[in-house]
């Protein structure tokens, strides 16, 4: 039998909305159509906090939370649009261009790319912060797929896909800081992986143009994510 779930009352951009108490500030605003942005997190998967793109502003806190791992409270009172915030989601996203080697123009993912619509959407339309253009390599070993390490954000949708709905566990992340990069069964090339399906969820679950299947279009490379929801909901018991 469930438990019963209470429902707490707060202000988010100063309208009163409930929410069930085992719900996050994200969850909450979008049921309730307030935009706050985010590239690691993806529904049917657990949050981790990864981008920070999500942060906002909540009356009492010194410093501002991460909506995706934040859960509500009774009477919090909580700002997802100030100016303070459109400035640090913008740094965050120029950080993430000038990381890595985000080409646009010559992407396969351009036109499909959470991180390249996030920039027009944000109004990132240059780079504040000088290029790092690290030589990264790309893994085209496996049968199928392909991971270009130069275009991804480590948001880690692809570990947590395929350890939580997959069951595989071939992606982690390996190092520290700038030099950190997810690899496949202890850093052995794509295609040598003893634990890899070939399912594709990573591929599907990629924001940005890091995993690609072999010859894909620009117009083919949509992502296909019904299977996350689902398959949450099946594993909770609640269908």
């Amino acid at each position: 039998m469930r438990q019963s779930v209470r429902v707490k009352t707060l202000k988010i951009d100063d309208r009163d909305v409930g929410a069930r108490e085992d719900q996050t500030l994200l969850e909450v605003c979008r049921e309730n159509g307030i935009f706050i942005p985010a590239l690691c997190h993806l529904d049917g998967l657990t949050p981790v906090g990864a981008c920070r793109l999500c942060l906002v502003e909540v009356k009492g806190q010194r410093r501002l939370l991460p909506a995706c791992v934040t859960r509500v409270e009774e009477g919090m009172e909580v700002n997802t649009a100030t100016e303070r915030l459109k400035k640090y989601r913008r740094q965050i996203l120029e950080l993430f261009f000038s990381e890595r080697n985000h080409i646009c123009s010559v992407c396969v993912s351009n036109g499909h790319c959470e991180l390249q619509s996030l920039a027009q959407q944000l109004g990132v339309d240059h780079v504040h912060f000088p290029y790092r253009y690290p030589r990264l390599p790309v893994d085209a070993s496996h049968d199928r797929f392909v991971i270009d390490h130069n275009r991804c954000i480590l948001c880690t949708r692809c570990v947590r896909v395929c350890d939580e709905i997959e069951g595989a566990h071939t992606w982690d992340v390996m190092g520290r800081g700038i030099n950190a990069r997810v690899i496949t069964d202890l850093n052995k090339p794509w295609g040598e992986s003893e634990s890899c399906t070939s399912c594709g969820k990573c591929v599907h679950v990629c924001p940005t143009g890091a995993l690609v299947e072999k010859g894909r279009s620009v117009a083919e490379m949509a992502k296909r994510r019904q299977f996350l929801p689902y398959l949450t909901l099946m594993r909770e018991g609640k269908q």
